[in-house]
């Protein structure tokens, strides 16, 4: 018989994640979405930690991208994108709209 083990796991996965709505300025583009940032003991990780860690990309999921030099063009909107973070102007939290 199949046990899933795996269950904890997975709900620790979930309740180990949590997600900030950003606003990312590039030369390029304004893009905003999601940033999904592990739990670090009790206290969550700040985007300052994306921006100064070790890796050079930031994943961002389900995001609307525009073109600053052609804001009239319609928004792009991707599921995912990874952005390298020698590109970001600007990196701040999103209030809701």
């Amino acid at each position: 018989m199949y046990e899933d083990n795996n269950l904890e796991d997975s709900n620790s996965f979930i309740t180990g994640i949590w997600s900030e709505r950003v606003l990312v300025i590039t030369k390029d583009y304004q893009i905003k979405g999601n940033v999904f940032m592990p739990k670090t003991g009790r206290k969550n990780r700040v985007l300052s930690d994306i921006l100064n860690g070790a890796k050079r990309f930031v994943a961002i999921k389900n995001c609307e991208v525009i073109h600053r030099e052609f804001p009239n063009r319609k928004a792009e909107t991707h599921e995912f994108l990874q952005l390298n973070l020698n590109s970001i102007i600007l990196l701040r939290p999103l209030s809701e709209e």
